[in-house]
């Protein structure tokens, strides 16, 4: 049998393992799962007759080359910073690696030594990235082969709660690692194109410089823009282009909200508190305030950021609690991000029975044949349940369906690979369209960047 080895088995594994399982007597498979926790790998096969667990701790290097000696492909679903010592091992013994995750410096750098040994490392093959590289490129290079010149690209995409399962004022529940929700946006200011020219928002201003988005079916979202809209421009073949932004999808009013943390510095990962094992939620809350010998932590909040007891600001605020004197912190020498994680948690975990939602839009502006031009195009995949998420599905069918089409000698080039070309996109995009995951596309006015001065 052909032999699959999946490192890792967290909350982005579900869709990807229940495939490989499906497929496993028609394709002649057999998938290892490995994890530090191997009850974990065990609860997620779930005795299925072509699959076994294994435990295995991916910093043991004996372990981990023992692991991947023994596969014909690995598919990593470890922490990002992780994946170098999979790729490293999978150059050395010969073996080629899928991952969802962002193609790192450390990665890149072993393009040369996969090419010389004829092994396909292919990241950033999930939802975003993944889904989104795959759906541009191809609708890019669909209006390039009719003569277009593209003008302006704008990609959007947010991890979101269902409308059946959002039962609360931030409209926002956690559907991936709430700490890279914690930290959204840190790291050096946003940088996009606008009408030609470079724009800027320093992280203090990015939660109030949002644009806005109509889904047919779902209503109004916002969306704020990510770090480096520009990092993907040569990639896609767009270095003439006038308007390039990419932004992540929130319900209108989160933002605004949101900045709230951000202004007081709750987001702060770079430093502790001292004896915040002791502190109250209301301690940590009075701790970014200005002392005042009789105003109370909520009057100093609300007058110190000029918010009136009326705004929705202000009852979501008190929807999370953050004024519980009795309720404690816990975390020891925790930096203000870690505690304001913990808070969220407690709030924004999915229920058993919850569904979450992926949405992802598209705009497309082109010259052809002396006119302007403007495709809208949009997907919304709506999660199962707690385990079968929206989120596990868009991240793992087109890892597992990557992985097959490797093993299977559909995609052939070697080296460190983005899914941006017809070999990989064309076929997965065909086939995720069995699952429901479906871009609906609209022609509509173009009106440039912004629609006002139209």
């Amino acid at each position: 049998m052909r032999k699959i080895l999946v490192i890792g088995s967290g909350k982005s594994t579900s869709f990807l393992l229940k495939y490989l399982m499906d497929k496993s007597i028609e394709e002649n498979l057999f998938i290892t799962v490995g994890d530090l926790n191997i009850e974990n790998a065990q609860k997620v096969i779930n005795n299925h007759p072509n699959t076994k667990a294994i435990a295995l701790d991916i910093l043991d290097g004996l372990s981990r080359s023992k692991a991947i000696k023994n596969a014909d492909i690995v598919v990593s679903m470890l922490p990002a910073r992780l994946h170098i010592n999979v790729a490293r091992d999978c150059i050395q013994y010969k073996k080629h690696m899928v991952t969802a995750s962002y193609v790192s410096p450390e990665m890149q750098a072993l393009d040369d030594s996969a090419k010389a040994n004829s092994i396909i490392l292919m990241n950033e093959i999930g939802v975003d990235p993944g889904i989104d590289h795959m759906s541009a490129m191809q609708a890019l290079d669909r209006i390039r082969s009719q003569g277009g010149k593209i003008i302006l690209f704008e990609s959007f995409t947010g991890g979101l709660i269902a409308p059946e399962s959002d039962t609360n004022l931030w409209n926002y529940k956690f559907t991936w690692n709430p700490r890279n929700v914690v930290l959204a946006g840190q790291g050096g200011a946003a940088k996009f194109l606008q009408e030609g020219t470079f724009k800027y928002i320093p992280y203090h201003r990015l939660f109030r410089r949002t644009e806005f988005l109509e889904v047919d079916g779902f209503g109004r979202f916002e969306a704020y823009a990510n770090r480096d809209s520009l990092k993907y421009q040569s990639a896609y073949g767009l270095d003439n282009i006038r308007t390039l932004y990419r932004g992540t999808m929130r319900r209108v009013g989160f933002s605004r909200a949101w900045n709230i943390f951000v202004v007081l510095g709750m987001t702060d990962d770079s430093y502790t508190i001292e004896d915040s094992e002791n502190m109250s939620y209301r301690d940590f809350i009075n701790a970014f305030l200005p002392y005042h010998h009789n105003d109370s932590v909520e009057l100093k909040l609300r007058h110190a950021l000029k918010i009136d007891q009326d705004d929705i600001v202000w009852d979501k605020l008190q929807e999370l609690d953050i004024f519980n004197a009795l309720k404690k912190v816990e975390l020891k020498n925790a930096t203000p991000a870690k505690i304001l994680e913990k808070i969220l948690t407690e709030k924004w975990t999915l229920d058993e029975k919850d569904k979450d939602m992926i949405v992802m839009y598209h705009k497309f502006g082109y010259e052809l044949n002396g006119l302007k031009k403007q495709i809208d195009s949009n997907m919304v995949v709506l999660g199962e349940n707690q385990t079968y998420t929206a989120m596990a599905k868009t991240v793992g069918l087109p890892v597992a369906m990557a992985t097959l089409a490797i093993l299977n000698g559909h995609i052939k080039t070697p080296g460190v690979h983005i899914p941006i070309t017809k070999e990989v996109y064309q076929p997965i995009l065909k086939e995720l369209k069995n699952f429901g995951i479906v871009f609906k596309e609209k022609e509509v006015p173009y009106l440039g960047y912004n629609p006002l001065n139209n």
